[in-house]
């Protein structure tokens, strides 16, 4: 067997079960994929998928065949990841990921990066995904919670994220102020849809009040805030958010369990490299003045 390309087009039609999601990946045409199988099924000889309505289901010999190619494209992906970070200049493309609730605070940041270093191309990535640093996904992963403990991680402290809990001006009025914790049973509430989050301040509302006075959820940090500045109900912000909206009031004040700690998280291949210490710096200065 000497063509990559046919196995690289055989893992990925298994792995997105059609011929088009396969297609759309490679970037190439359908008919290019359907050759590719045929002409390595040939070459084996073995049936490396079963046709059906829905798409292609990998054979047992389909099976044994993706199972390396899946370690070999991880591997070419982790090195292409690792050549492109190598670079001794602060230029090219500079991939940042964090939660999207450190955007407010993290977009400023990294576009005064990039103003002063006009070579370089920054990607700022936000989600709930975990991206594989060992892979080449990301130069610099900003992450809360515990210190991340994965194996050829470089971890360093970064900001500790603090929140608060507040209502709008319209809330207040139309439900009152709480006098304290205990006052809270009768107020209403927005809340994160993720019942197991992990946020400190998200287990902390789960055990405050009950399910029902959670009147408004949503899964995304910025139609959270959009929801508590309309009034929908009481809900929790981050500091730098609460900074931007002066006519929101704290109802009871901040509670050092809320908060969690971010984490500066870089891999041990690319940690050293000049666009990766360049960003690191500016990160850890600019956190002087945000903490």
């Amino acid at each position: 067997m000497d063509n990559w390309d046919e196995v690289r087009t055989a893992y990925q039609v298994a792995r997105m079960g059609t011929v088009s999601g396969a297609a759309d990946v490679l970037g190439v045409h359908h008919a290019t994929v359907i050759r590719h199988i045929d002409a390595l099924e040939a070459n084996l000889g073995a049936k490396l998928f079963q046709r059906h309505a829905r798409g292609y289901t990998a054979t047992e010999a389909g099976e044994d065949l993706l199972q390396v190619a899946k370690i070999t494209d991880d591997q070419l992906t982790q090195l292409a990841g690792r050549i492109k970070g190598r670079g001794q200049g602060v230029n090219g493309d500079l991939v940042v990921t964090s939660l999207v609730s450190a955007a407010p605070v993290l977009a400023p940041v990294l576009t005064r990066f990039q103003v002063a270093n006009p070579g370089l191309r920054v990607r700022y990535l936000t989600g709930d995904r975990l991206f594989r640093l060992e892979y080449g996904e990301a130069h610099v992963a900003i992450r809360a919670g515990e210190a991340p403990d994965q194996p050829d991680n470089v971890v360093q402290p970064f900001l500790e994220q603090r929140v608060r809990l507040v209502a709008s001006p319209d809330y207040i009025a139309r439900k009152g102020m709480p006098t304290g914790e205990g006052d809270l049973a009768r107020h209403e509430f927005v809340g994160h849809d993720d019942l197991q989050s992990r946020a400190p301040f998200n287990k902390w509302l789960r055990g405050a009040v009950d399910d029902d006075q959670v009147v408004f959820r949503t899964s995304d940090n910025r139609a959270m805030l959009d929801a508590i500045v309309a009034g929908a109900g009481i809900g929790f912000v981050m500091d730098w958010s609460a900074a931007r909206h002066p006519e929101l009031v704290e109802v009871i004040p901040s509670r050092d369990d809320w908060s969690a700690a971010l984490w500066l998280v870089t891999h041990v291949d690319l940690h050293r490299t000049a666009k990766v210490q360049a960003v690191l710096k500016h990160l850890k200065e600019a956190a002087k003045s945000l903490g």
